[in-house]
């Protein structure tokens, strides 16, 4: 799998993981990812769009939490959405940084 993020000063950065199901029998929402192997972690689909256009990423000690989109930009009413689905699954959102995209 391959992602990319903007730092805050606009560079790109990309990165190139690995991702296997955390557990063989499933559920294949809940993954184990490695951007450097030996090193896995937990890489769980906490929300998804039906059509696959975003995703929400957590783990489950609710310590992180990722919106990855197919597009620089949700609707305002999409954002609050997942926002408000998060906060229903504990995770605290005080920190949560959303990036500046350009056109």
């Amino acid at each position: 799998m391959l992602t990319e993020c903007r730092e805050s000063n606009g560079s790109a950065v990309k990165a190139k993981g690995t991702a296997k199901l955390a557990d063989a029998k499933g559920p294949n929402s809940k993954l184990k990812v490695t951007f450097f192997w030996p090193f896995y972690g937990d890489y769980w689909v906490m929300d998804l769009d039906p059509e696959y256009k975003w995703a929400v990423v957590g783990d489950p000690d609710r310590k992180y939490l990722w919106i990855l989109s197919r597009t620089p930009q949700l609707t305002d009413e999409i954002y609050r959405g997942i926002l408000d689905r998060a906060r229903g699954q504990s995770y605290q959102l005080d920190a949560l940084a959303k990036t500046r995209q350009s056109n």
